[in-house]
């Protein structure tokens, strides 16, 4: 993995999102907790209703390590954002690179670029359907995070903290 500006993104992250267990949760936006804010578990919501079928078991992340990489000229001005994916995981858990959309963009197009190449990387046991895979189509926040950038609205969740009243680091 290349390291960017003396970090990589997924090195910057606190030790409990890199474990894989938490890292599938936060990934996926399944789950109490794990979403960032409500607007983004209603959208989980209605990307899988918009489908006929919903899966008894969802997809499940098997990378170790998310392939996202920090664009080096934003992380040396210390720019941070958040990208939601639309991705389609295939009955072979693949995700279909020509289906991948932004649903929110970060802002900065280097951030939603990194995120969709890093999109590509990304294998899952496949969702399931009475014990049959099934492709799905599901949103997947990707977190550019620079370890010495003040918080962002709503990080509280990705360091595991309360929110505080001080409003920064």
């Amino acid at each position: 993995m290349p390291v960017l500006g003396g970090r990589d993104y997924i090195g910057g992250m606190p030790h409990w999102i890199r474990h894989r267990r938490y890292a599938v949760v936060l990934s996926l936006v399944f789950g109490g907790g794990a979403c960032v804010d409500r607007g983004t578990s209603q959208k989980v919501a209605q990307a899988f209703q918009a489908g006929a079928r919903s899966p008894d078991e969802v997809p499940t992340m098997l990378n170790t390590e998310l392939p996202f990489r920090y664009p080096a000229a934003l992380y040396a001005r210390k720019v941070q954002g958040n990208v939601t994916l639309r991705l389609r995981i295939d009955r072979d858990g693949q995700v279909s690179t020509d289906s991948t959309r932004i649903e929110e963009s970060s802002g900065y197009a280097a951030l939603d670029s990194a995120a969709v190449r890093g999109s590509q990387e990304l294998h899952f046991v496949p969702a399931k359907l009475r014990g049959e895979p099934m492709p799905v189509t599901i949103l997947f926040p990707v977190y550019f995070r620079h370890p010495d950038a003040h918080a962002l609205p709503g990080d509280t969740i990705l360091k595991g903290e309360s929110p505080t009243t001080g409003g920064g680091e």
